[in-house]
């Protein structure tokens, strides 16, 4: 009886029995070997098992402290911030070449890709001409600057090898060629005060946005700003120009949501002339221009402000998302023939690999081209450069 317990015990629990519960008949209610009391001594034993104290057992290597660790943890919080923050923050020289020709990623990648893929291994005859207006045509450049580029093409290298980089580089003269007429900084004239631009678009095109930026902007260069939130349909909008004139310090003329909204821009032209602002930036609500009763209420904000002075708007800013690809073109035609569109702002040329309908649009409509947007911070509006968009957009960074 007391040969086969034992053997019972080791079968099960190897040469060490369990330190628990010892059999009854066989081993005394002390056993030689007793686990430490349940609450265990402020210095444990080195000997004494990790999971008597409670605590999970230590990582292998140097036993390391609670503070120790905490302290490492900590540390993934407080230090990564400057190595975070220091690639968003651009080198001064060069800064906006280089989100430029980043935010044009995707439009110059699908081009020379296009391109490579035409242009491998053969020589430029009229069937690998054919391809590449093809292609150029589906980058929305627009078919005048495609036969542009195949004409030239075809007088100076025709039935020769040609390369992608080869056609690159005449995609890049082509295009600064069509969009150097356009490229115009926006003036503001001193001796109209103050100078009214009123912002246009469709919905989501960027304008709240723009004109935060612009507002910005204009501060640094020390001219007085003053904001009118003229989107009266969205409380959001109400307060996300009220954000953006906190930050640079601008007055926004706003109303309650559903106010009238050449009511408000009436007010906020009067308010701007009786305190003598430089600038006064109207924003309006989104409206599609296939929508006939919101285009009449546009041009209906516009009379209202020319009652006030008869020269403004001084400026009509069209907003466009570059995202909407062909659907461009008739948002130039249609507010240019509604609004008076004096200027363009090309947004969101970040996220689109149809950045190419900027040249289609300056092609024909030769409106000026002010400003470019490739992201969401306030560097990333700049004033339009023909010969940097042609660069960035040929992938000749």
């Amino acid at each position: 009886m007391t040969d086969k317990k034992p053997g019972f015990f080791q079968r099960l629990f190897g040469t060490n029995p369990p330190p628990s519960p010892a059999p009854p008949e066989t081993r005394p209610a002390a056993a030689p070997v007793e686990p430490a009391p349940p609450v265990p001594p402020p210095a444990p034993a080195p000997e004494k098992p990790a999971g008597d104290t409670g605590h999970p057992p230590p990582p292998p290597g140097p036993p390391e402290t609670t503070p120790s660790y905490i302290e490492s943890v900590e540390d993934q919080f407080v230090t990564p911030p400057e190595t975070v923050a220091a690639p968003a923050r651009p080198q001064p020289q060069g800064g906006w070449l280089q989100r430029l020709a980043s935010g044009l990623k995707r439009s110059s990648d699908t081009l020379s890709s296009s391109i490579g893929a035409v242009f491998t291994r053969r020589r430029l005859d009229a069937a690998t001409l054919d391809e590449l207006e093809d292609v150029l045509i589906q980058a929305d450049l627009g078919l005048e600057t495609a036969t542009a580029i195949t004409e030239t093409l075809r007088r100076d290298r025709f039935d020769k090898d040609v390369s992608g980089e080869e056609v690159r580089a005449v995609l890049a003269a082509e295009v600064e060629k069509a969009l150097a007429p356009v490229a115009l900084p926006l003036v503001v004239d001193a001796a109209k005060k103050p100078f009214v631009i009123l912002m246009i678009g469709v919905n989501g095109s960027g304008k709240t946005t723009t004109i935060g930026k612009l507002a910005q902007k204009f501060a640094a260069e020390g001219r007085s700003v003053m904001l009118a939130a003229g989107d009266t349909f969205r409380a959001a909008a109400i307060e996300q120009l009220q954000v953006w004139g906190q930050r640079t310090g601008a007055p926004v003329v706003a109303r309650p949501a559903g106010a009238d909204a050449s009511g408000l821009a009436f007010d906020a032209v009067t308010q701007a002339q009786a305190e003598g602002r430089d600038v006064l930036i109207i924003d309006t609500a989104g409206r599609l221009q296939n929508r006939d009763e919101l285009m009449h209420e546009l041009e209906k904000i516009i009379r209202v402000i020319s009652k006030v002075d008869p020269t403004a708007p001084h400026a009509t800013l069209l907003t466009l998302d570059a995202t909407t690809g062909q659907n461009a073109l008739r948002q130039v035609e249609i507010f240019g023939q509604r609004a008076g569109v004096t200027g363009l702002v090309m947004t969101k040329l970040d996220g689109t690999a149809r950045g190419g309908i900027l040249v289609a649009i300056a092609r024909k409509f030769g409106l000026p081209v002010h400003f470019i947007g490739v992201g969401e911070g306030v560097e990333d509006l700049e004033p339009f450069a023909a010969d940097d968009f042609a660069r960035a957009i040929a992938g000749q960074h």
